[in-house]
């Protein structure tokens, strides 16, 4: 794990290598911004905040990533799609819904 830090906030990221992609996830206070290889589906069924980026191999590209997909929790944070990764996770950092 390591730390991204955006506007003095401090976020955990994970990045894990696998033999064909890279899982991503960027940990906000009230929620999560993560890779393609996340499904929303989840999010929505045990009511998590998730916003997805896609087409992203490193940390730095998901800041810069629009949102595609979004669980219903994170429309409640804000989140949209075509914003870009960095706004979703500020908004996710200040959502405690």
């Amino acid at each position: 794990m390591t730390t991204l830090t955006i506007d003095n906030i401090e976020f955990d990221c994970v990045h894990v290598p696998t033999a064909k992609t890279n899982i991503l996830l960027i940990k906000a206070a009230g929620g999560f911004l993560a890779c393609g290889y996340f499904d929303v589906t989840v999010s929505d069924r045990v009511g998590d905040a998730a916003a997805i980026v896609t087409g992203v191999k490193t940390i730095e590209q998901m800041l810069t990533s629009p949102v595609v997909r979004l669980s219903a929790r994170a429309r409640e944070a804000g989140v949209k799609e075509g914003m870009s990764g960095r706004e979703a996770l500020l908004m996710l950092q200040n959502f405690n819904g």
